[in-house]
This record gives structure tokens, C-alpha cells and sequence, in this order.
């Protein structure tokens, strides 16, 4: 099957998926990077734009981040939201500070996704919405998202798709170029992008997960993110079922 396609594939599934559950709209985090960009023009594509929220969230995120997630929604036409989260995003850090509770960076990065997540499942209960989940094959396979923050959605209808072909895809929808292209980041510190923080480039991945070959060290590394992400992916542990007498 050819991407273009698999995209019909993806525009259906969002247009039943919504019929099905009866919900709506559709909910979606948008962060001015490709994977949410693709997510936007696909879900406008299959449902139009009053059936599906965009919410912009910068929590001390760099200024470039909003002006691209605003340039894409004015070039799709989306209905958006901009929150700024970032006070009680402090106001939370500080609390623990006052129980002599010093976050650390990490922590304070995953923080920020799950506060993000948190907005937005506020806004789907409040509107009878879907949240759109934005990962891609990459991050789902090396675990490369927050639990319970990016990683917490009720779809995920890009994650079948390898990053290069994220980038393809949302040229196809009418992306701007520049936005398709832009260095992946999360925008969780200034200066951070995903590749340095997996150690391993998108271009590997892909051609890892594509069966192609890439060289050793490189292999271990993606292993080692898919190894030790698993609990990401799978069910919460539970112990064996209570029978009753």
C-alpha cells in the first residue's frame, strides 16, 4: 500500500472511530512539531474543523514553538486554544520544594508533558471529546514519550508510521515545508532535541525498523530503548485474579 493510501486508511478510521463512540470532537496537543501537525491535517481532513480542538500549551517553551503551532493552524484553518500552563506548572514544582522536595530535571520535564495531558483530558471530558495521541512507530518502539503524559491518549493514528514518512505524509496534507522539517523536539529545556537525547537519529531508526541494515552499535542502542521502555508499552501489572469462595 502506498502512503498516500494509508493516509484514506487513517481518515476513515478517525471518521468511524468518532461515529462509533458517539462522542463530539476530537482533541489534540499541538506543538508546532511534524508528528502533531500530520495528526491536525489528518483529523481536519476527516472530521472538519468544528469537530476537532487544537490546544497550544507552553510551559517555558520557546517563543518559536508557539509561532509554529500558530502559522500551521492559520495555514489548515484549525479552531485552537492557546493555554499557558506555566504558573501552575511552578506553582507544582514549588509545593514540593516546600516539603523539601527538590525535582529533578527529568521529573521536571515529565511533569510538564503530563500537565499538558492533563489539559487536554480536561477539555475532551468538558466536550464530550477524543484525544488524539501524536506518536510515531520511532517513539512508540523505543519508548520515547512520557507515561502517562504524550503517551496517554484515546488514538493514536500515526503510529504506524515510520518518522520520514511523518514528514512526507504532512507535506502531502499542505504542511509548510519548514514545519515539516523542523529539528524534532519536545520543547521540554531550551537547546533539547529527541535525537540527542535517544542517541540515535531518526534515520537510523527508521531504517532499523524497516529491516534494513545499520551498524552495531547503533542496533544496541535502539534494543536497549525498547528494552528497558517495555513497561511503557505493556498492560499495568496486576497479581492473579481473586477467586472467591
Amino acid at each position: 500500500m502506498k502512503l498516500e493510501q494509508y493516509l484514506d486508511v487513517i481518515v476513515t478510521f478517525l471518521q468511524e472511530t468518532l461515529t462509533k463512540t458517539k462522542m463530539d470532537t476530537y482533541v489534540l496537543g499541538l506543538s508546532g512539531g511534524v508528528d502533531s501537525s500530520l495528526v491536525a491535517a489528518l483529523a481536519k481532513k476527516a472530521v472538519g474543523k468544528e469537530k476537532l480542538m487544537c490546544i497550544m500549551m507552553p510551559i517555558d517553551s520557546h517563543p518559536s514553538d508557539l509561532n509554529d503551532a500558530l502559522e500551521l493552524a492559520k495555514t489548515l484553518d484549525l479552531s485552537y486554544l492557546v493555554i499557558d500552563a506555566s504558573e501552575p506548572y511552578h506553582n507544582l514544582i514549588d509545593l514540593y520544594a516546600k516539603q523539601g522536595i527538590i525535582l529533578d530535571k527529568a521529573t521536571c520535564s515529565n511533569l510538564k508533558v503530563r500537565l499538558r495531558m492533563s489539559i487536554l483530558y480536561a477539555y475532551a471530558q468538558n466536550h464530550r471529546g477524543l484525544v488524539l495521541g501524536t506518536d510515531n512507530k520511532d517513539e512508540r518502539y523505543t519508548g520515547y514519550f512520557t507515561k502517562w503524559g504524550d503517551g496517554a491518549a484515546d488514538l493514536l493514528p500515526i503510529c504506524h508510521l515510520l518518522k520520514k514518512e511523518v514528514v512526507e505524509a504532512s507535506k502531502m496534507l499542505g504542511v509548510p515545508t519548514h514545519l515539516a522539517e523542523r529539528t524534532p523536539t519536545a520543547g521540554l529545556f531550551m537547546g533539547q532535541t529527541d535525537e540527542q537525547e535517544m542517541g540515535v537519529t531518526y534515520a537510523d531508526l527508521d531504517k532499523y525498523l524497516s529491516g534494513e541494515k545499520v551498524d552495531e552499535k547503533t542496533e544496541e542502542r535502539i534494543l536497549q530503548l525498547h528494552r528497558i521502555s517495555q513497561h511503557k508499552r505493556d498492560e499495568i501489572p496486576a497479581p492473579i485474579d481473586f477467586k472467591r469462595d
